[in-house]
């Protein structure tokens, strides 16, 4: 009975409740504390709109002016202007729609909610509208039906605060980017890279051990490596629309349309490095032996790939010698990895290790893609050289 006792899982309460607890509210507090930034521009950009709308366009219930900010502001950087001009044509729509139907079938009926919730929805996808679109139109002219039947001065008032509300939206999201836009981007080229030539450690010294354990663990890391490029693809927008919306630095973006070809070749490579997770996995779950060169090349590979974040980064705060500076690294390295890794390719040479060779190569010509000034037939004969040079 006593080992019972001590034995049997905590109860709700008991001492196992109160760590989990503790954990509970430190991770609350890491949440908050890395997103305090969004919580307080929504709180301070609806109340500027409501202070706006009641003092100076003088609206006793601005409800759509708050609503429209916070609607724009839950949207991802990049997509706030677009979304901005939704919530504005939304609550037109459906001020519209609400308008008509009431003086049809009158305020608060059963038919009238039914009918403009049909109208406004259907209108949406006629025209194509997004969600957000499609929402706040209903949103709007059910607010009217129910709340505060139109009249014939209350109609242009809902327009006017998604208007205002919308408008104090996009100042607010791009004071924190107006001195530096390209700021955020730059953390998340670094961030990105950071964590794809973590991988690539990781596969290394899973062929450096022939330890299958550690190879599967890189593979489940470079699965998740793909979001990684979805927030640079979201950083890159974001920063476009800053720009856009600062005239001064609008000039910057031809250098922000030169980085979307780089993340295409980035995505390239990101698949490349999960292929080679995966042979890499195949290959040490093997009878064959992982020649032990082979890790090294997967590790300089890596270097490779934080040198190209580097001079990425660098090129986008305007670095230019550095960028130059880092983009030769990366160079040197890639073309070193792919050398390294063409002096294992011998006949008799099982399969994965046939893969990680090619993977190797695919990846670095991508790097090298995106980091230099030569054209694809450059890129690929310098290349081939590597590894039928002297040196393979």
């Amino acid at each position: 009975m006593a080992w019972w006792r001590r034995a049997r899982p905590g109860r709700p309460g008991g001492s196992d409740a109160r760590p989990r607890a503790a954990a509970a509210a430190r991770d609350a507090a890491g949440r908050l504390r890395r997103g305090w930034l969004p919580v307080v521009e929504a709180t301070l950009a609806a109340t500027v709109a409501w202070i706006l709308a009641t003092r100076l366009v003088g609206h006793p219930q601005p409800f759509f002016a708050p609503a429209a900010a916070l609607i724009v502001l839950g949207q991802a950087r990049g997509q706030r202007m677009r979304r901005a001009v939704e919530v504005v044509l939304g609550v037109a729509a459906g001020v519209l729609v609400a308008d008509l139907v009431v003086q049809a079938l009158g305020p608060r009926t059963s038919w009238t909610v039914f009918t403009v919730i049909l109208l406004t929805v259907a209108l949406a996808v006629a025209i194509g509208a997004s969600s957000v679109t499609a929402v706040q139109a209903a949103v709007s002219a059910l607010y009217l039906v129910v709340v505060a039947p139109p009249t014939e001065g209350l109609v242009p008032f809902r327009f006017v605060d998604a208007l205002i509300g919308g408008g104090v939206a996009l100042v607010a999201s791009q004071l924190i980017d107006a001195r530096r836009p390209f700021a955020p981007l730059v953390a998340e080229f670094r961030h990105t890279f950071e964590e794809l030539a973590g991988v690539l450690d990781e596969i290394a010294a899973a062929l450096d051990r022939a330890d299958d354990a550690a190879a599967l663990a890189a593979l489940e890391r470079a699965r998740h490596a793909d979001a990684r490029v979805e927030r640079l693809r979201g950083a890159v927008r974001a920063a476009g629309e800053a720009l856009r919306l600062n005239l001064r630095r609008r000039e910057h973006l031809g250098r922000l349309r030169s980085v979307e070809g780089s993340i295409r070749q980035i995505d390239y490579a990101v698949r490349n490095v999960r292929v080679l997770a995966r042979a890499a996995v195949t290959l040490t779950r093997g009878a064959a032996p992982v020649p032990a060169d082979l890790g090294g090349a997967v590790r300089t590979l890596g270097a490779a790939v934080r040198s190209a974040g580097d001079a990425l980064a660098a090129d986008l705060a305007g670095q230019d010698e550095i960028a130059d500076t880092h983009a030769a690294r990366a160079d040197v390295a890639a073309l070193e990895a792919v050398r390294a890794a063409g002096r294992l390719f011998t006949p008799g040479q099982t399969l994965p290790l046939a893969m990680i060779i090619g993977q190797i190569r695919a990846a670095a010509i991508d790097l090298l893609r995106g980091v230099g000034v030569d054209d694809d037939a450059t890129v690929l004969s310098r290349v081939d050289a590597a590894v039928t040079g002297p040196d393979a």
